[in-house]
């Protein structure tokens, strides 16, 4: 780590810290990181932490040695309006694109950028027990000694005494069946309280719709939830490609069209391309 990002990690740092509302609350969301640790950076008490750490802290608050910036693409605007949307009036809502449509980056930078937003990223081993506990980490809390009751009590509460809390659930498709029914008592409960996003690929509306078509249990229940629709998002364009290209760094037309062409519409794919081209370069 250079002087240079360890000025912009302290930089991105103390704005974290003003959206997530506390230096406390903020190392509780950062695995191996302590509250001092982040004290120690943010009044330039640098001689005894190591690059590792710095690294650590940096890549949680988006400063990247990488120097990846976030371009704007038809699907981050969507996203990010329908985030807002979700925040300010509480709507639950159902976004679906393929991978690689940027919707991960997106909902990244709305949480860094906003108070009271808790990004999940899903994974097929959860239960419900682990789902609350994630979330709980989220928000800075512990679960220790919590039952899943008590777990979901805490959070119930702790969200309704937040203002505009929103949760966006990361590829929500991945979670079992018992994990996925449990959004419907997640949603009870916080009901114009809490906005909730689901972000998958299309299988999650195959999931949903031929569950409910087949009537099972708690299937109808979920596509009522999300307003009977689930948003798709648009494939990535040229235009897109483009954007994202020149916001790092690359400005030849040849060099973007060939990017362009190889990408397959994949945003993670774009990000390889311009690093090869850079280190080519």
């Amino acid at each position: 780590m250079t002087h240079q990002d360890k000025i912009q990690t302290v930089e991105a740092l103390e704005r974290m810290i003003t959206i997530k509302g506390s230096q406390n609350k903020l190392a509780a969301d950062m695995p191996g990181v302590s509250p001092a640790t982040l004290s120690q950076m943010r009044n330039h008490n640098w001689e005894n932490i190591a690059d590792e750490m710095w690294r650590k802290v940096a890549v949680y608050v988006g400063v990247s040695s990488n120097s990846w910036n976030y371009a704007p693409t038809r699907n981050s605007m969507e996203l990010m309006q329908f985030f807002q949307d979700s925040q300010k009036y509480s709507l639950v809502m159902a976004v679906t694109g393929k991978a690689g449509s940027g919707k991960t980056e997106t909902a990244k930078k709305f949480e860094s950028e906003n108070k009271n937003v808790f990004l999940l990223s899903c994974n097929e081993y959860w239960d419900k027990r682990w789902f609350l506990r994630e979330l709980l980490a989220k928000m800075g809390k512990d679960h220790a000694g919590l039952t899943l009751p008590e777990m979901m009590f805490k959070v119930t509460q702790l969200l309704k005494s937040l203002e505009n809390p929103t949760i966006i659930m990361d590829e929500a498709d991945k979670l079992a069946d018992n994990v996925l029914l449990f959004f419907i008592t997640l949603y009870n409960e916080l009901e114009n309280h809490c906005g909730i996003v689901l972000m998958a690929t299309h299988f999650l509306e195959k999931r949903i719709k031929r569950g409910a078509a087949m009537e099972k249990k708690g299937y109808r229940e979920i596509y009522s939830r999300v307003g009977l629709r689930f948003i798709e998002l648009e494939t990535t364009s040229y235009s897109d490609v483009e954007k994202v290209c020149k916001a790092n760094g690359i400005e030849d037309s040849a060099t973007i069209r060939t990017i362009s062409k190889d990408c397959e519409g994949d945003i993670r794919r774009v990000r390889r391309l311009i690093f090869s081209n850079k280190r080519a370069a």
